[in-house]
Protein backbone atom coordinates (compact mmCIF):
# COMPACT_ATOMS: atom_id res chain seq x y z
CA UNK A 1 0.00 0.00 0.00
CA UNK A 2 1.52 3.21 -0.99
CA UNK A 3 1.71 6.36 1.13
CA UNK A 4 -1.27 8.24 -0.81
CA UNK A 5 -3.80 5.13 0.36
CA UNK A 6 -3.13 5.20 4.24
CA UNK A 7 -4.96 7.99 4.62
CA UNK A 8 -4.04 11.20 6.82
CA UNK A 9 -4.53 12.75 10.19
CA UNK A 10 -5.44 15.87 11.10
CA UNK A 11 -5.30 17.84 14.04
CA UNK A 12 -7.42 21.28 14.57
CA UNK A 13 -6.27 23.71 17.09
CA UNK A 14 -9.42 26.39 16.96
CA UNK A 15 -9.03 29.42 18.93
CA UNK A 16 -11.86 30.30 21.10
CA UNK A 17 -11.66 33.29 22.52
CA UNK A 18 -14.95 35.41 23.55
CA UNK A 19 -13.32 38.67 23.06
CA UNK A 20 -11.76 38.24 19.93
CA UNK A 21 -15.05 36.30 18.23
CA UNK A 22 -17.01 39.55 19.61
CA UNK A 23 -14.37 41.92 17.48
CA UNK A 24 -14.34 39.80 14.66
CA UNK A 25 -18.32 39.87 14.52
CA UNK A 26 -18.46 43.56 14.81
CA UNK A 27 -19.68 45.40 11.64
CA UNK A 28 -18.28 47.79 9.14
CA UNK A 29 -16.57 50.50 9.62
CA UNK A 30 -14.80 48.35 12.25
CA UNK A 31 -14.55 44.96 9.93
CA UNK A 32 -15.08 44.97 5.97
CA UNK A 33 -15.34 41.73 5.95
CA UNK A 34 -17.14 40.62 9.98
CA UNK A 35 -16.92 36.63 10.67
CA UNK A 36 -19.16 35.68 13.61
CA UNK A 37 -18.81 32.31 15.97
CA UNK A 38 -21.46 30.60 14.63
CA UNK A 39 -20.58 31.22 10.84
CA UNK A 40 -17.18 30.10 11.62
CA UNK A 41 -18.05 26.62 13.44
CA UNK A 42 -20.72 25.78 10.39
CA UNK A 43 -17.49 26.47 7.87
CA UNK A 44 -15.88 25.00 10.32
CA UNK A 45 -17.46 21.64 10.26
CA UNK A 46 -17.93 21.47 6.76
CA UNK A 47 -13.76 21.62 6.43
CA UNK A 48 -13.75 18.48 9.03
CA UNK A 49 -16.80 16.55 7.23
CA UNK A 50 -14.78 16.87 3.83
CA UNK A 51 -11.54 15.59 5.47
CA UNK A 52 -12.94 12.82 6.61
CA UNK A 53 -14.90 12.07 3.65
CA UNK A 54 -11.71 12.34 2.00
CA UNK A 55 -10.79 8.93 2.68
CA UNK A 56 -11.57 5.81 5.27
CA UNK A 57 -8.65 5.99 6.55
CA UNK A 58 -8.34 9.86 7.99
CA UNK A 59 -8.30 10.76 11.61
CA UNK A 60 -9.22 13.62 12.98
CA UNK A 61 -8.48 15.32 16.23
CA UNK A 62 -9.97 18.88 17.12
CA UNK A 63 -8.32 20.69 20.34
CA UNK A 64 -10.16 24.11 21.80
CA UNK A 65 -7.78 27.11 23.17
CA UNK A 66 -10.16 28.80 25.70
CA UNK A 67 -9.55 31.69 28.31
CA UNK A 68 -6.86 30.17 30.50
CA UNK A 69 -7.43 26.16 29.81
CA UNK A 70 -7.12 23.76 26.51
CA UNK A 71 -9.25 20.67 26.00
CA UNK A 72 -9.67 17.93 23.90
CA UNK A 73 -13.14 18.44 21.37
CA UNK A 74 -13.09 15.64 19.50
CA UNK A 75 -11.16 12.08 18.62
CA UNK A 76 -11.83 9.75 15.84
CA UNK A 77 -9.75 7.16 17.89
CA UNK A 78 -11.93 7.59 21.04
CA UNK A 79 -15.17 6.78 22.39
CA UNK A 80 -17.75 9.91 22.79
CA UNK A 81 -18.21 10.70 26.06
CA UNK A 82 -21.65 9.92 27.54
CA UNK A 83 -24.00 13.14 27.31
CA UNK A 84 -22.21 14.36 23.57
CA UNK A 85 -23.31 11.12 21.97
CA UNK A 86 -25.22 12.18 18.40
CA UNK A 87 -28.60 11.76 17.20
CA UNK A 88 -28.78 8.55 15.62
CA UNK A 89 -32.25 8.90 14.53
CA UNK A 90 -31.57 11.03 11.91
CA UNK A 91 -31.77 9.10 8.49
CA UNK A 92 -30.43 12.38 6.52
CA UNK A 93 -27.20 12.18 8.16
CA UNK A 94 -24.14 10.37 7.54
CA UNK A 95 -22.78 8.88 11.02
CA UNK A 96 -19.55 10.43 11.14
CA UNK A 97 -20.67 13.38 10.27
CA UNK A 98 -23.11 13.49 13.04
CA UNK A 99 -20.56 12.20 15.29
CA UNK A 100 -17.66 15.49 14.82
CA UNK A 101 -21.05 17.88 14.72
CA UNK A 102 -22.63 17.05 17.45
CA UNK A 103 -19.21 16.71 19.55
CA UNK A 104 -17.67 19.58 18.39
CA UNK A 105 -20.50 21.48 19.10
CA UNK A 106 -22.07 20.35 22.33
CA UNK A 107 -18.67 20.77 23.90
CA UNK A 108 -17.68 24.05 22.56
CA UNK A 109 -21.30 25.49 23.79
CA UNK A 110 -20.74 24.07 27.45
CA UNK A 111 -17.13 25.24 28.06
CA UNK A 112 -18.08 28.49 26.87
CA UNK A 113 -21.02 28.89 28.84
CA UNK A 114 -19.09 27.86 31.55
CA UNK A 115 -16.45 30.64 31.32
CA UNK A 116 -16.37 32.76 34.82
CA UNK A 117 -17.52 36.41 34.56
CA UNK A 118 -14.12 38.54 34.48
CA UNK A 119 -13.53 42.33 34.33
CA UNK A 120 -10.38 40.88 31.88
CA UNK A 121 -10.26 38.15 29.91
CA UNK A 122 -7.27 35.42 30.52
CA UNK A 123 -5.29 34.92 27.52
CA UNK A 124 -6.37 32.09 24.93
CA UNK A 125 -4.48 28.58 25.49
CA UNK A 126 -3.51 28.46 22.40
CA UNK A 127 0.31 27.06 22.82
CA UNK A 128 -1.25 24.32 25.24
CA UNK A 129 -3.85 23.19 22.75
CA UNK A 130 -0.63 22.77 20.14
CA UNK A 131 1.42 20.98 22.83
CA UNK A 132 -1.93 18.55 23.55
CA UNK A 133 -2.35 18.23 19.61
CA UNK A 134 1.82 17.52 19.41
CA UNK A 135 1.38 14.84 22.08
CA UNK A 136 -1.70 13.37 20.72
CA UNK A 137 0.15 12.37 17.56
CA UNK A 138 3.18 11.11 19.47
CA UNK A 139 1.14 9.13 21.72
CA UNK A 140 0.30 7.62 18.21
CA UNK A 141 3.90 6.99 17.11
CA UNK A 142 5.18 5.03 20.01
CA UNK A 143 5.55 1.20 20.01
CA UNK A 144 2.33 -0.61 20.53
CA UNK A 145 4.07 -2.26 23.95
CA UNK A 146 4.34 1.84 24.99
CA UNK A 147 0.96 1.70 24.31
CA UNK A 148 -0.79 -0.33 26.83
CA UNK A 149 -2.30 2.26 28.86
CA UNK A 150 -3.48 4.10 25.80
CA UNK A 151 -5.70 0.90 24.64
CA UNK A 152 -6.92 0.71 28.21
CA UNK A 153 -8.48 4.20 27.94
CA UNK A 154 -9.85 3.06 24.53
CA UNK A 155 -7.04 4.88 22.21
CA UNK A 156 -6.10 2.22 19.13
CA UNK A 157 -2.25 3.04 18.53
CA UNK A 158 -0.38 2.90 15.13
CA UNK A 159 1.78 4.83 13.11
CA UNK A 160 -0.30 8.33 12.05
CA UNK A 161 0.81 8.59 8.16
CA UNK A 162 1.26 12.20 7.47
CA UNK A 163 0.12 13.94 10.60
CA UNK A 164 -0.22 17.02 10.66
CA UNK A 165 -1.34 20.54 12.45
CA UNK A 166 -4.21 23.44 11.73
CA UNK A 167 -4.20 26.13 13.95
CA UNK A 168 -7.11 28.77 13.52
CA UNK A 169 -5.95 31.86 15.27
CA UNK A 170 -7.47 35.46 16.08
CA UNK A 171 -5.64 36.09 18.88
CA UNK A 172 -2.31 38.58 18.97
CA UNK A 173 0.89 37.10 19.93
CA UNK A 174 1.35 36.77 23.51
CA UNK A 175 5.36 37.26 24.20
CA UNK A 176 5.84 34.81 26.85
CA UNK A 177 5.07 32.31 24.79
CA UNK A 178 7.67 32.89 22.75
CA UNK A 179 9.75 29.92 24.64
CA UNK A 180 6.72 27.15 24.26
CA UNK A 181 6.12 27.97 20.44
CA UNK A 182 9.80 27.51 20.31
CA UNK A 183 9.47 24.14 21.92
CA UNK A 184 6.51 23.07 20.24
CA UNK A 185 8.33 23.59 16.84
CA UNK A 186 11.15 21.43 17.70
CA UNK A 187 8.53 18.82 18.30
CA UNK A 188 6.81 18.88 15.77
CA UNK A 189 9.89 18.53 13.25
CA UNK A 190 11.14 15.53 15.64
CA UNK A 191 7.73 14.11 14.63
CA UNK A 192 7.67 14.84 11.05
CA UNK A 193 4.39 16.73 11.86
CA UNK A 194 3.46 19.78 9.87
CA UNK A 195 1.80 22.83 11.17
CA UNK A 196 -0.58 24.92 8.97
CA UNK A 197 -1.92 28.26 10.22
CA UNK A 198 -4.84 30.52 9.26
CA UNK A 199 -4.97 33.83 11.26
CA UNK A 200 -8.69 34.53 10.78
CA UNK A 201 -8.38 38.04 12.74
CA UNK A 202 -6.12 41.00 13.86
CA UNK A 203 -2.64 40.95 12.80
CA UNK A 204 -0.10 38.72 11.63
CA UNK A 205 1.40 36.48 14.55
CA UNK A 206 5.17 36.22 14.59
CA UNK A 207 5.32 32.93 16.07
CA UNK A 208 3.15 31.14 14.33
CA UNK A 209 4.48 32.32 11.39
CA UNK A 210 7.72 30.71 12.11
CA UNK A 211 6.25 27.58 12.84
CA UNK A 212 4.63 27.10 9.76
CA UNK A 213 7.79 28.21 8.16
CA UNK A 214 9.93 25.85 10.10
CA UNK A 215 7.64 22.83 9.74
CA UNK A 216 7.19 22.99 6.19
CA UNK A 217 3.36 24.35 6.37
CA UNK A 218 1.46 26.75 5.34
CA UNK A 219 0.53 30.05 6.88
CA UNK A 220 -2.36 32.51 5.30
CA UNK A 221 -3.46 35.64 6.88
CA UNK A 222 -6.87 35.51 5.86
CA UNK A 223 -8.41 38.99 4.35
CA UNK A 224 -11.55 37.56 3.06
CA UNK A 225 -13.34 35.97 6.29
CA UNK A 226 -16.21 35.60 4.17
CA UNK A 227 -14.57 33.22 2.07
CA UNK A 228 -12.98 30.90 4.94
CA UNK A 229 -14.40 27.77 3.88
CA UNK A 230 -12.50 28.39 0.49
CA UNK A 231 -9.60 29.28 1.81
CA UNK A 232 -9.41 26.01 4.28
CA UNK A 233 -10.77 23.60 1.56
CA UNK A 234 -8.18 24.90 -1.23
CA UNK A 235 -5.37 25.00 1.15
CA UNK A 236 -5.38 23.11 4.09
CA UNK A 237 -7.33 20.18 2.72
CA UNK A 238 -4.64 18.42 1.02
CA UNK A 239 -2.10 15.90 3.27
CA UNK A 240 1.64 16.86 2.80
CA UNK A 241 2.00 13.87 0.20
CA UNK A 242 -0.56 15.62 -2.10
CA UNK A 243 1.14 19.03 -1.51
CA UNK A 244 3.79 18.05 -3.60
CA UNK A 245 1.79 18.31 -6.83
CA UNK A 246 -0.19 20.86 -6.00
CA UNK A 247 0.19 24.75 -5.91
CA UNK A 248 -0.32 25.34 -2.35
CA UNK A 249 -0.03 29.44 -1.08
CA UNK A 250 3.21 29.91 1.04
CA UNK A 251 5.27 32.89 2.42
CA UNK A 252 6.51 35.64 1.00
CA UNK A 253 8.00 36.67 3.77
CA UNK A 254 8.51 35.17 7.35
CA UNK A 255 8.95 37.34 10.16
CA UNK A 256 12.00 35.46 12.20
CA UNK A 257 12.17 38.39 15.32
CA UNK A 258 12.22 37.03 18.68
CA UNK A 259 10.98 37.85 22.12
CA UNK A 260 13.76 38.70 24.91
CA UNK A 261 14.06 36.56 27.58
CA UNK A 262 14.25 39.93 30.41
CA UNK A 263 10.74 41.39 29.51
CA UNK A 264 8.65 39.05 27.39
CA UNK A 265 8.84 41.83 24.51
CA UNK A 266 9.25 41.12 20.75
CA UNK A 267 12.49 42.81 19.77
CA UNK A 268 14.25 43.33 16.29
CA UNK A 269 17.82 43.24 17.39
CA UNK A 270 18.80 41.66 20.46
CA UNK A 271 21.89 40.34 22.52
CA UNK A 272 22.13 36.32 22.49
CA UNK A 273 24.30 34.33 25.07
CA UNK A 274 26.42 32.46 23.76
CA UNK A 275 26.17 29.41 26.18
CA UNK A 276 22.72 29.07 26.63
CA UNK A 277 21.56 31.31 23.44
CA UNK A 278 19.05 33.07 25.71
CA UNK A 279 18.26 36.42 24.36
CA UNK A 280 18.25 39.87 26.07
CA UNK A 281 17.44 43.44 24.45
CA UNK A 282 20.26 44.91 26.21
CA UNK A 283 23.71 43.92 26.92
CA UNK A 284 24.27 42.29 30.40
CA UNK A 285 27.44 41.25 32.37
CA UNK A 286 26.20 38.21 33.31
CA UNK A 287 23.74 35.99 31.54
CA UNK A 288 20.51 35.63 33.93
CA UNK A 289 19.79 32.53 32.85
CA UNK A 290 22.85 30.39 33.04
CA UNK A 291 24.82 32.77 34.87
Amino acid sequence: MDDDSKGSHLSVVVDLSPLYWARSALPAPENEFPLTLAAFLAQLLAFLNAHVACAHENTLAVFGAFPGKSILLYASSAPIPDGLAPDTNSANAYPPFNAVDAAVVQRITAELDALPEQDEEAPSALVGALAKALCYVNRFTLPPSANSKAQANGFHPGVLPDPRILVLSVSPDLATSYIPVMNAIFSAQKLKATIDVCQIYGPNTVFLQQAAHLTGGSYIFLERRDALLQYLIMSFLPPPAIRRTLSVPTQEQVDFRAACFCHKRIIDIGFVCSVCLSIFCAPLPVCTTCR
